[in-house]
């Protein structure tokens, strides 16, 4: 009888679909890790694999031995997360877009804009938008060191952005299997620009579902001053708006458009003075070099479709970029005749959207795909119960109804 009592707060948590969390997931995970450790070139990454490798083995073990998910995942993060990255703070070591944010957040400060005048390596290239280089102003400021080093700034606004993004019963186990997951952990590790962009974007769509157009048109206003990838979002957002009004057109097309205008506004607040101060820099920067129109040649070549294409097949840079307007094409296409209804089915329909953009691009790589993962998560994390109340009290009423009629025929 007990089996159909009403369901309590943990029951209905229990209901909700599971995260990847036992023996065989962190095996899998330590592996992942020991490989990159082994084979990568960058000393940054070596030391995350050993690292990680380390910790997600003592989680593995620990689940083996029937200890509860937040133990193993608190061990997985503080092996994959913690430790590595204090050693690389230690030694001053990080991924070269940490770097690249520093610099630009110097340049900004004294130039006005956050782009070399004349860059020739890859590495004097930054192909991210104007408002990413406020995550490198407090070390423009106060001067190199691990609490103004920029991966701590861009670590801590992802994870805020996420935790907002989920409703309050749900913000413990989702952001610690994101931040134990190899795609995120490497990046929280060694710095990663897209994890601040993909948490402004969940955040930006969680707002939308709940039809707070002018929140949701802020967050993802930021995010679309960080980087390109975030401006799929807008559109998304947009139709989940409109949809949104309870059968009220005019309602929704309202929010729609207030959502919207914020966007651009906030984004073009923080654009468009630093483009504007040099605007073949900006081009040069932003738009050229991650299309691999420049002489120098960008380091994301990860052997995706669109990185193969282009360099394995004559005219093949002109059909991967074919092939991604095709992709952006279909998903809009996608948004007028089918919109999504809530913010999962967004979340869901933008992480396809940008799994077909990351394919297709000519400069690529696999870290890209974090953007993705961390979008259907948050959709994993924001599904309604299994098991919807009204069900399992009409089950519970049904197995009750034959003891209450004992009860009546013994009186």
């Amino acid at each position: 009888m007990a089996l159909f009592a009403l369901p309590t707060s943990p029951d209905l948590r229990r209901d909700r679909p599971a995260l990847p969390g036992d023996a065989a997931w962190w095996a899998f995970c330590a592996a992942t890790a020991l490989a990159l450790g082994a084979f990568s070139s960058l000393g940054p990454h070596r030391v995350w694999g050993t690292a990680a490798a380390l910790g997600y083995t003592a989680a593995a073990v620990l689940a083996a031995r029937g200890r509860s998910p937040r133990t193993a995942g608190a061990v997985a993060v503080t092996g994959a997360v913690l430790l590595p990255l204090l050693v690389l703070l230690a030694v001053d070591r990080a991924q070269l877009e940490v770097d690249v944010v520093a610099r630009s957040a110097g340049l900004l400060l004294s130039e006005g804009t956050p782009y070399l005048e004349r860059p020739t390596v890859p590495e004097d290239f930054n192909p991210y938008l104007p408002g990413m280089a406020a995550f490198g102003i407090p070390e423009a400021v106060a001067g190199p060191g691990p609490l103004t080093d920029p991966r701590l700034w861009m670590g801590a606004a992802f994870l805020g952005a996420f935790a907002l993004a989920l409703p309050a019963g749900a913000r413990r186990e989702a952001p610690r299997w994101l931040a134990a997951c190899p795609l995120v952990a490497l990046p929280l590790a060694v710095g990663g620009v897209d994890l601040p962009v993909a948490g402004l974007m969940c955040l930006g769509l969680a707002r939308a579902g709940q039809g707070r157009a002018g929140r949701a048109g802020l967050a993802l206003g930021v995010a679309a001053a960080l980087k390109w990838t975030a401006w799929p979002a807008v559109p998304v957002a947009l139709a989940l708006l409109a949809t949104a009004g309870g059968g009220d057109g005019r309602r929704g097309s309202r929010a729609a458009l207030r959502c919207g205008l914020v966007a651009l506004l906030t984004a073009a607040a923080l654009v468009l003075p630093a483009a504007l101060r040099d605007p073949g820099a900006f081009r040069t920067h932003v738009v050229d070099f991650p299309l691999g129109l420049t002489g120098a040649v960008s380091s994301a070549a990860s052997p995706l479709p669109g990185h193969l294409l282009a360099t394995q097949l004559p005219g093949g840079r002109t059909l991967a970029l074919l092939l991604l307007g095709v992709s952006a094409l279909l998903l809009a296409v996608s948004l007028l005749v089918r919109p999504p209804a809530t913010g999962a089915a967004a979340a869901a329909r933008l992480a396809l959207g940008l799994l077909l953009a990351i394919a297709f691009m000519p400069a690529t790589r696999f870290g890209y795909l974090v953007h993705p993962l961390i979008l259907a998560a948050w959709a994993l994390a924001r599904q309604p119960p299994a098991h919807p109340l009204r069900i399992r009290e009409r089950v519970r009423d049904l197995v009750r109804e034959p003891v209450r009629r004992r009860k009546q025929a013994s009186r």
